[in-house]
């Protein structure tokens, strides 16, 4: 064994006695702790037992105030004086407030115990508060060096200068060291920054200790007229850094839960019009969410109880470990939440990637122009309904003077369908059919393809109107906001489907859904086809009938759209009909072309000169090759 094979093993061996000393030494540490708890853990039992054996010597019959006179001493005993002290001293209350917030905080746990948003009311108009004192929970999750959980002890306001915006609270360890949470509130914001920070403990942290667990829970109260609509639009989301879109929990009103065990940006307690977001800079390393809806007739008239289980990192052995946070607590406003440049805007339910690219940069755009010369918002969604209308007007016309056409061959169509009434003549009646339309220059796909052009808006203002807060308590003839319904008469019990109630822009949507479907498809689909029966029966009756029960739980002014969408559509339908597509003429173009062959196509015309061209370079290739 040669000189560095000896040097190696001795300094393994030193490595190794050390490393065993520091072990026994943080053993023997830990279980004088322990022992010190235990003592004190016997010590409050023998104390709480005397106690309850004097008080029944005196008064054997009364139990209940034997267990109510030791409940003091049950509470937690910590190794650690102050931490005793914190845990049973008084808790105390101090609000920050500006111009949109007003956060009342708890010492106990120093964390916010109730929001309230002042530029905004309840549907009954009480103060909006995000939640209230009693339904929430923000604590933070420490091994110093056993668990220390700040919710459980009370901390105390440091004394700094005057700042009616910054608040700083500490709990204090007799060893050294203590627990700090500042937080700052932005002026003329929702921003609420904390910055919570571990101050010499270096000491009282283990070294293999690298995180520590981020508990928020919340119970958020009903704020909206309607229940079912409410609950639709509220839940729990939470972002992966660099993804296009936020993940969610309990959308539609169901309960749920997620687990994340890779890094968390934010997470969002969603309610329809507001929410509270919780953002680490630095990032979560991972989380669990749940969330769980009350029912709509619970006497709490609470919403739902969100709950967010975060685990943060941080750099050990230091002597002094911060970790900022920041808030959001406010509207679900588009542009507001998009200017933090953190993807907030997107727990905004405005539809999918097609969907929520036309809502984004066309819907809401026009909007807030209109806006900013209009404070009628009824007005505004005539306004842009109208603007909707003249730009898809050429593919509406496209669509509508196809429908026209297919009505004026309706006589030719019943002498096919008599000509052709057997299943087996499929085939020579769809010949027949196609002929038909050759000749009056009918493509019978001709309307499809802009209806479904259109599909895209109707779906996007679907999306956009229960979701947008600039409606919420605006009122506009009997509406009384139009970011829910407008009830005409309340039954005053429920019906399923339907609901408690009756929506008068609801019921005017469907009737003029109603007479719109007479006047486009009434006489396309008259006649003794069952098929054409069937379908004359669920557009003119059935579709009428599902919007309605669809919509008379929705927003208003989403029913007011659809009804203003209808009159405007059965007017250029109308108009289309009377001096654009004009029967008369088409079947005077069909009497001409009796007896002659159909007009060819384009497509047909250039595909006949593609192969005529293709036969002349053939022929060519033929006589080459033949001279050869």
């Amino acid at each position: 064994m040669d000189k560095n094979s000896i040097i190696g093993f001795v300094l393994i061996a030193l490595i190794m006695m050390g490393f065993f000393g520091y072990q026994s030494h943080q053993f023997k540490k830990q279980k004088a702790i322990q022992d010190q708890l235990d003592s004190i853990a016997a010590v409050e039992q023998f104390r709480a037992d005397s106690v309850r054996a004097a008080y029944l010597l005196e008064h054997p019959e009364d139990t209940v105030y034997a267990e109510t006179a030791v409940a003091a001493l049950d509470a937690p005993v910590y190794a650690d004086s102050l931490l005793n002290s914190a845990a049973s001293s008084e808790e105390a209350f101090y609000t920050l407030a500006n111009d949109k917030l007003e956060i009342r905080f708890s010492t106990r746990g120093a964390q916010p115990a109730s929001v309230r948003v002042k530029d905004y009311r309840n549907y009954d108009s009480t103060d909006l508060y995000l939640y209230h004192e009693g339904k929430a929970s923000l604590g933070f999750v420490v091994f110093a060096p056993t668990e220390v959980d700040t919710r459980k002890f009370n901390f105390s306001v440091v004394s700094e200068e005057s700042d009616s915006s910054t608040l700083v609270m500490r709990l204090p360890f007799s060893g050294g060291g203590y627990i700090e949470q500042r937080y700052v509130l932005g002026e003329d914001s929702y921003d609420l920054h904390e910055e919570f920070s571990l101050v010499g403990m270096k000491g009282l942290i283990p070294r293999n200790v690298n995180s520590l667990d981020v508990d928020y829970e919340v119970t958020m109260p009903r704020m909206e007229k309607g229940y079912q609509n409410e609950t639709r639009y509220s839940r729990l989301d939470f972002y992966y850094p660099g993804d296009k879109k936020p993940e969610y929990v309990g959308n539609n009103g169901r309960s749920g839960k997620k687990r994340a065990d890779s890094s968390i940006s934010w997470f969002a307690f969603q309610q329809q019009f507001f929410s509270v977001i919780m953002t680490a800079p630095n990032n979560f390393s991972s989380g669990e969410f749940s969330v769980d809806f009350f029912k709509e007739e619970d006497e709490s008239h609470d919403l739902m109880a969100c709950k967010a289980l975060m685990r943060a990192d941080f750099e050990p052995g230091q002597d002094k470990i911060s970790l900022p946070f920041d808030f959001y607590m406010g509207p679900n406003h588009f542009q507001t939440l998009k200017a933090y440049d953190q993807k907030y805007e997107k727990i905004i339910p405005l539809g999918g990637w097609l969907v929520g690219w036309f809502t984004r940069f066309v819907i809401i755009p026009i909007f807030n122009w209109l806006h900013k010369f209009i404070s009628n918002f009824g007005l505004i969604i005539l306004l842009m309904t109208l603007i909707i209308k003249i730009v898809v007007f050429p593919f509406a016309f496209k669509s509508y003077s196809s429908s026209a056409k297919m009505q004026a061959l309706k006589p030719w169509m019943d002498k096919i369908n008599e000509k052709y009434p057997k299943q087996e003549d499929a085939m020579e009646k769809q010949k027949a059919t196609m002929e038909l339309y050759r000749k009056a220059g009918v493509s019978p796909m001709g309307g499809c393809l802009p209806t479904l052009l259109q599909f895209p808006i109707l779906w996007a203002m679907f999306r956009f109107f229960p979701a947008s807060i600039e409606l919420r308590q605006q009122s506009f003839l009997w509406a009384e906001d139009l970011s829910a319904y407008d009830s005409i008469l309340d039954f005053g019990f429920r019906i399923p489907l339907l609901g408690d109630h009756i929506s008068l822009f609801a019921l005017l949507m469907a009737v003029s859904m109603f007479f719109y479907s007479k006047i486009v498809s009434g006489n396309q689909m008259s006649g003794n086809d069952p098929n054409a029966k069937m379908m004359r029966i669920m557009t003119i009756w059935m579709m009428p009938i599902m919007m309605f029960f669809i919509c008379n739980n929705l927003s208003s002014g989403l029913s007011y759209y659809y009804l203003l969408s209808n009159l405007i559509t059965m007017g250029e339908t109308t108009v289309i009909k009377k001096w654009f597509v004009k029967p008369e003429e088409i079947a005077a173009k069909i009497k001409e072309s009796e007896g002659k062959p159909a007009p060819k196509s384009k497509w047909q015309q250039r595909l006949e000169e593609a192969q005529k061209m293709q036969r002349q370079m053939a022929a060519e290739q033929s006589k080459k090759n033949r001279r050869r």
